[in-house]
């Protein structure tokens, strides 16, 4: 787990709260049709509907999220979902009440 990488992902108010969604997708988001659950995350789609952005905006954001580990992208067909990777986002703390 790389602290600078996942703080840098963290700097964004979008990102964080894409965060805060996915802690709770029920509350947040309406289940995608063809899944009409949550168990591999949330859709893209509906993430960004949510955030109200761009389509490669929020594709950057996710792409930059993942690669600090804290999401996880699962595939059906075409849509991908995403949910969180509780385990990475503990540690992320964890290390964070140790080295600060």
């Amino acid at each position: 787990m790389e602290i600078i990488e996942i703080n840098k992902a963290l700097s964004n108010e979008t990102r964080m709260n894409i965060l805060r969604w996915l802690k709770d997708p029920d509350a947040n988001f309406k289940p995608h049709a063809d899944l009409g659950h949550f168990n591999d995350g949330v859709c893209v789609q509906h993430i960004r509907e949510r955030a109200g952005l761009s389509q490669s905006t929020i594709s950057t954001y996710l792409t930059q999220m993942q690669k600090a580990s804290l999401i996880i992208p699962t595939r059906h067909g075409k849509w991908t979902y995403y949910k969180r990777n509780e385990k990475v986002i503990t540690e992320y703390i964890n290390a964070l009440k140790t080295t600060i």
